[in-house]
C-alpha cells in the first residue's frame, strides 16, 4: 500500500471504491450498448423491409454520428451539470432512446429506429464525456 493510500481514512477509500465500480459498470454498458448495434442491423432489414445495404449500414452511422455531432455540446452541458449529473443525464437520454423504439418497432419505422438509436448514441455520448474524466479524478493520484 502505498503512503499516500495509507495516510487516507478508511471511510474516503471505501467512497471511491464504489464510485470506480459503478464507473466500470458503465463501462461495460459502454462496450454492450455499442456492440448491440451490429446486431440490430439483420433485424432492421428483415423488419423494416430494407431494400440496400446502405440503408442497413445507417443504423450503425446514426449511432456513431451522435458522437461527433453531440460530444462538444456534451461539454458544455457537462460544466453546467457536473459529471456526476451529467452521468444521470446520459443514463437518461439513453432511456429514452431506448423508449423510442416501443413506437418504432409497432410501427415498423426505419426512420423513428435511427431517431433512437441518434438519441441513444447522444446519451451515451453525454455518459462517456462526463465518465472518462471523473474516473481519474476520484481515487488516489
Amino acid at each position: 500500500m502505498s503512503t499516500a493510500t495509507a495516510l487516507q481514512p478508511a471511510a474516503a477509500r471505501k467512497s471511491y471504491i464504489s464510485s470506480i465500480i459503478i464507473i466500470g459498470a458503465l463501462f461495460f454498458i459502454f462496450g454492450f450498448v455499442t456492440w448491440i448495434n451490429g446486431i440490430l442491423i439483420p433485424y432492421l432489414k428483415i423488419a423494416c423491409e430494407l431494400e440496400s445495404t446502405t440503408q442497413s449500414f445507417l443504423v450503425a452511422t446514426a449511432f456513431f454520428i451522435a458522437y461527433f455531432v453531440m460530444s462538444i455540446p456534451s461539454s458544455y452541458v457537462l460544466r453546467k451539470t457536473g459529471y456526476k449529473k451529467g452521468m444521470s443525464l446520459g443514463l437518461l437520454i439513453m432511456a429514452v432512446g431506448a423508449l423510442v423504439f416501443i413506437p418504432a418497432a409497432q410501427s415498423r419505422n426505419y426512420n423513428l429506429f435511427l431517431f433512437g438509436l441518434f438519441v441513444i448514441g447522444t446519451g451515451l455520448a453525454l455518459l462517456q464525456t462526463a465518465s472518462n474524466p471523473y474516473i481519474s479524478i476520484i481515487g488516489p493520484i
